[in-house]
């Protein structure tokens, strides 16, 4: 996986969603076999839950598996990949371009 991630489009009922292949085929990996906190965290670095999140970010929008944040702190903008149970959020990566 690279550094950067696509962000999903917030289609309306007219428009076509063209991440809605990979964003699935993503969700499916994530949920195959939920991960515990520690081995996203080995393998991702930081991992948030659900109260954790809310008081480190605000959720500008998501589609699953991605959310996308800004970071409370700075306002830096940025996304996540969450997956359901247990839920848990990681793989932070800021916004490359200015928000």
């Amino acid at each position: 996986m690279t550094d950067t991630l696509t962000k999903p489009n917030n289609p309306t009922a007219n428009e076509e969603d063209n991440t809605e292949a990979i964003r699935l085929e993503r969700l499916a990996q994530i949920n195959a076999e939920p991960e515990g906190r520690e081995a996203l965290a080995a393998q991702y670095g930081r991992v948030w839950d659900t109260r954790e999140l809310t008081a480190e970010f605000e959720v500008v929008g998501f589609m699953a598996p991605y959310v996308v944040v800004r970071r409370k702190a700075d306002r830096q903008q940025g996304s996540l990949e969450f997956q359901h149970q247990p839920r848990f959020y990681f793989h932070f990566i800021t916004d490359s371009k200015e928000s």
